[in-house]
């Protein structure tokens, strides 16, 4: 099983959702309509792909884990929207999938390797095609008091290779010039939508468990007492139980 097999059933109820303002949005900006086909690389339980299926006609998710596949199946019959999804990797995928008008990564770009996944870019992207690098997450210009606190518990809990490479991830997603640089594409405009929202104590100290990081097969037999230090922390930011929260929703557009 792949690393975020262990995390299928929480990831999906449990990260930060991408509001719709967000998909309204970037629909309207990219002039997507029913005659658009679009395919999401690292789809995960389709939080992307369902997102915009409202605004496109053909859509298609690749992932690696087959209980990303399960979540994601169960959430399109749910929401009925039809999905394509294929197990494997952006790398890898057959030529003959064909072209496509958007391209979309949520947080995977840092899972995959450069020089394959460009040279699939190439011939996944239709001629006025755009690659979108999407994230939704905590803001981080001191809105959400209780962040670093956050993080700081879950870098100490969690082995430390699993958290360079999150730091690695990181990284990636703010320096989409590098990845790109020599290639036929090029990071242009990034759209950002910020929405706030209340999360409950126990659902934000469950979230710790959705990252690789620091997810129930990374952490063993640590994993109650991670989530008994994360809740302790956030207790004194909680109200009735309830905890503010700002996400930030972002969409970094690459074109040719």
């Amino acid at each position: 099983m792949g690393r975020f097999a262990s995390t299928a059933s929480l990831y999906e109820h449990l990260r930060p959702l991408y509001p719709g303002e967000f998909f309204r949005s970037v629909a309207e900006k990219l002039g997507l309509s029913k005659q658009s086909r679009l395919i999401d690389l690292g789809t995960g339980p389709g939080l992307l792909a369902l997102g915009f299926a409202p605004y496109v006609g053909r859509i298609v998710g690749v992932d690696p884990e087959p209980a990303m596949l399960d979540a994601a199946r169960r959430a399109g019959a749910s929401a009925g929207h039809a999905l394509t999804l294929i197990e494997g990797k952006a790398e890898t995928l057959n030529p003959g999938i064909g072209t496509f008008d958007v391209v979309t990564i949520g947080r995977a770009l840092h899972w995959m390797d450069r020089e394959p996944t460009l040279a699939r870019l190439e011939e996944l992207v239709a001629r006025d095609g755009a690659v979108l690098i999407c994230a939704s997450f905590s803001a981080t210009d001191g809105s959400n008091p209780w962040l670093d606190g956050y993080n700081e518990i879950r870098r100490r809990w969690s082995p430390t290779k699993l958290w360079e490479e999150a730091g690695k991830g990181t990284r990636a997603h703010r320096d989409l010039p590098a990845f790109f640089r020599g290639s036929a594409f090029q990071p242009t405009e990034l759209i950002t939508v910020e929405t706030s929202h209340t999360v409950s104590l126990q659902d934000l100290t469950r979230r710790t468990l959705t990252y690789s990081s620091s997810s129930p097969d990374a952490l063993g037999e640590n994993v109650e007492a991670m989530l008994r230090d994360v809740e302790g922390h956030l207790a004194s930011f909680s109200r009735d139980g309830l905890i503010a929260e700002t996400i930030a929703s972002t969409a970094q557009i690459v074109m040719r």
